[in-house]
């Protein structure tokens, strides 16, 4: 019989574990938005480097049509590194997702499906794989040995009554007739 193990309290009272909670969410609140100021200051520098601002007062129309050109082929030339960039990004996580897959196959640890009992007859198993070929009707109780139930009742006689025939002088002289004409 299996010994009852007995309980183990914590520590740490629930009071004490809702603080601890409580701080531990306060300071991944922190975090997070630390993380995002970060980034939208890394955003500004990118941009002012990337893209400085313009002074456009001063231009004529012919220098600002120029200007407008070049804009346009940089904006194509981001927009093609975009889409490759893109191309790249989802030929990668496809190829992840078939390597997950490959790596699941390998564990076995993907789902089987619940298999149902299905009751086939000989007749229908060979139809299915030999198809028209199969014309003989396979009756496989023929096959089997019969047993006739007269041989069964004449090897099973009662007991009591052998025992009874057997006993006393009548029994041994019985006995003694059996073994004198065998042999």
């Amino acid at each position: 019989m299996p010994e009852k193990v007995p309980e183990r309290k914590s520590k740490i009272s629930a009071s004490r574990k809702l603080m601890l909670k409580s701080m531990m969410v306060a300071r991944a609140k922190e975090d997070l938005e630390q993380e995002m100021e970060e980034k939208e200051e890394e955003k500004s520098k990118y941009l002012e480097e990337k893209a400085p601002p313009m002074q456009i007062s001063y231009l004529s129309l012919t220098e600002l049509e120029t200007l407008c050109e070049e804009l346009h082929s940089q904006i194509d030339v981001v927009d093609e590194e975009r889409y490759d960039i893109e191309a790249k990004v989802m030929h990668n996580s496809r190829e992840i997702k078939d390597l997950n897959i490959k790596v699941l196959d390998l564990r076995g640890k993907f789902k089987r499906p619940s298999l149902r009992r299905v009751r086939v007859s000989a007749d229908a198993i060979l139809r299915s794989l030999l198809g028209s070929k199969h014309k003989v009707s396979l009756d496989l109780r023929a096959n089997l040995k019969s047993v006739k139930k007269e041989d069964t009742e004449k090897e099973k006689s009662d007991w009591r009554k052998n025992v009874e025939a057997m006993s006393g002088m009548e029994g041994r002289k019985k006995m003694f007739d059996a073994a004198g004409s065998s042999q």
